[in-house]
């Protein structure tokens, strides 16, 4: 997922396998920070794509996530981090800072919201009236509190059925009503789900999200349109 904000911070959340055709496609020009999730391979991978950036902009990429999730980068892009290792254009430089709660940049305040991933404890990010929480199955009691007055809401819908370690639509629409936010859009959908009779099927305010969707979010209105002029919050990219 790309942020954009209204001042042009440009926020990666994860960085997929396929971030380098993500970021050709939809004309990704520079990466402020990286938000990581967890450290599964689907939302990892990509990570060494982003030396381009590094290159363009002249320094190292902050990258923020819990401590494992920063371990495993580090164990998993050994190479990047061993001193050892040769310099040079053809290494991502990624700064990690573990996050141990809110913190500012850019003058915005981001807000890791803990969730449960099955067993695995994993993050999802507010910042503003807008938050994203993808590979999820529970949101433990202290992160509700902080998903108050939301206006956009991003959150996992694996299938109908349940699985362990996501939610399923029905999971999803009962935490979405809990939070309350004026539109959500569900996303880590599977093949299980056809778009179009989904959709047809959720309460009013909840879609699916879908591949290349753009919103734009203004924090002062609330609304969350899909691909108008950039506003307060800026471009939000699923």
């Amino acid at each position: 997922m790309h942020l954009r904000l209204d001042d042009g911070l440009s926020v990666l959340v994860d960085a997929s396998p396929d971030l380098r055709a993500q970021a050709l496609r939809f004309r990704i020009e520079r990466v402020d920070m990286i938000l990581l999730t967890h450290s599964h391979a689907d939302h990892v991978l990509g990570l060494d794509d982003v030396r381009i950036y590094n290159f363009r902009q002249g320094g190292a990429i902050p990258c923020y996530g819990d401590a494992r999730t920063l371990a495993d980068v580090r164990r998993m892009f050994a190479y990047v981090f061993d001193p050892a290792t040769p310099r040079g254009g053809g290494l991502p430089q990624l700064a990690l800072w573990e996050l141990v709660g809110p913190f500012s940049a850019a003058g915005r305040t981001f807000v890791p919201i803990p969730l449960r991933h099955g067993r695995r404890p994993v993050l999802g990010y507010r910042v503003g009236t807008f938050a994203y929480l993808t590979d999820c199955s529970e949101i433990p009691a202290v992160s509700w509190p902080l998903l108050r007055g939301l206006d956009v809401l991003v959150l996992d819908a694996l299938r109908r059925r349940p699985h362990s370690t996501h939610f399923n639509v029905e999971g999803a629409v009962e935490a979405a009503r809990r939070i309350g936010a004026r539109q959500t859009w569900f996303t880590h959908m599977s093949h299980d789900l056809g778009h179009a009779d989904t959709c047809e099927r959720l309460p009013a305010g909840m879609c699916l999200a879908h591949d290349g969707l753009v919103l734009d979010a203004d924090e002062r209105t609330g609304e969350a349109t899909c691909r108008a002029a950039a506003a307060s919050l800026g471009s939000i990219g699923l």
